[in-house]
């Protein structure tokens, strides 16, 4: 029986993972498969910061789909970019509020995504005052990204562009301390 297994092992191929282009061509790991088949699918899930190599992306995680094989070249796409549940669970304090979104969005080019965001206040707000900032945070985002391509959401997002506008927008009801992505899934 262990004699199988190590044969099933020692038949599988190494392919390397790539990232998409709009964060370099440099290999971020290798998966072991029978097959391209097999790889063809596969979401990894990687710590940003090795893509990105930048500190501030060390709490923020994305999902990477394999959507093309070459050879033992395994090309990927991103399915899903969220923050770790530490880092958002060390922004709320107490005597804050939190406010949670989830838009359902299309870019300009008809493709959809869902987008969270996360708003922490600097003192305790009423309800009425929570509708207000996640009407208005839904209402500038949907503007926003109806005229943008996804791959420009996405640098926006991890630049925090995305976040400081949005955080402009919102003074006028109450005064926000963090606006901070939770996940954009596509």
């Amino acid at each position: 029986m262990a004699e199988k297994k190590a044969e099933k092992w020692k038949n599988k191929v190494w392919f390397n993972v790539y990232p998409p282009k709009m964060f370099g061509e440099s290999n971020i790991g290798e998966i072991p498969a029978n097959d391209e088949k097999n790889v063809m699918g596969r979401v990894i899930k990687v710590n940003m910061s090795w893509i990105t190599h930048k500190p501030e992306h060390s709490f923020v995680v994305i999902g990477l789909r394999v959507n093309n094989v070459n050879g033992e070249r395994a090309n990927t796409e991103i399915n899903y970019i969220e923050q770790t549940y530490s880092y958002i669970h060390s922004l709320v304090k107490r005597h804050s509020s939190v406010v949670y979104t989830m838009d359902r969005l299309k870019d300009k080019n008809d493709r959809s995504f869902v987008l969270k965001l996360i708003a922490v206040t600097v003192d305790k707000i009423t309800t009425p005052k929570k509708a207000g900032i996640r009407t208005a945070i839904s209402e500038f985002v949907r503007d926003y990204t109806s005229s943008k391509g996804i791959e420009e959401i996405m640098g926006d997002i991890l630049e925090g562009k995305l976040q400081d506008q949005t955080m402009a927008k919102l003074d006028h009801i109450a005064p926000i301390s963090k606006l901070e992505l939770k996940k954009i899934e596509l």
